[in-house]
């Protein structure tokens, strides 16, 4: 059976969606390279045609994961780029339940620091977040600094809710973090 011309660079994206979703979801640890490619049909051999290592696939499906979050966010700022419709989009419902599709932050960013892999690309979305925090923020000299405060709110606020098994509890923490965010804008 002969394969179409990009049928591997189709396999290759794939993978790495399907490793984004999971990494995002369950953590990097908790994925294993066997399950991720039974998922998509293919055998745990034919990984190492696409990637060198797990190491290498975690590389790349984060770019992959950032890469998502910011077509998505870029819609979503499209409607309305203010701070505060940021801080409703990360601190809502949806990206609680569905980590698979939000920002890798909150699940990856301890398990990349425990590994001792600190990667680029978790730097360039931490300064993509501050950016985005500080543009909407009253020029006071400050806004640095309170970016990196807001941001390091949003990420922890994210893995407290996600990791609290009450739903009152885990709502609880992102609308109290939603509103006093919030006031410290309006300040």
């Amino acid at each position: 059976m002969r394969y179409a011309e990009d049928h591997k660079a189709q396999t290759h994206q794939r993978i790495l969606q399907e490793a984004a979703a999971r990494f995002r979801r369950d953590g990097i640890g908790a994925t294993g390279l066997q399950p991720l490619m039974k998922a998509l049909g293919l055998t745990h051999g034919g990984f190492y045609a696409h990637f060198k290592s797990k190491d290498d696939l975690v590389e790349k499906s984060l770019r992959c994961a950032v890469d998502q979050l910011q077509a998505s966010r870029a819609e979503k700022m499209a409607e309305d780029s203010s701070t505060q419709a940021f801080i409703n989009s990360y601190l809502s419902t949806a990206h609680r339940d569905h980590p698979e599709k939000g920002c890798p932050l909150p699940t990856m960013a301890s398990e990349l620091g425990q590994r001792g892999q600190p990667s680029e690309i978790t730097d360039e979305l931490i300064n993509r977040m501050l950016a985005t925090l500080e543009a909407g923020m009253p020029a006071d000299g400050q806004s640095s600094d309170k970016s990196v405060m807001f941001m390091s709110g949003l990420v922890g606020a994210m893995v407290l809710a996600r990791s609290a098994k009450d739903p009152a509890l885990a709502e609880r923490i992102l609308e109290t973090t939603r509103d006093q965010l919030k006031q410290l804008i309006e300040g």
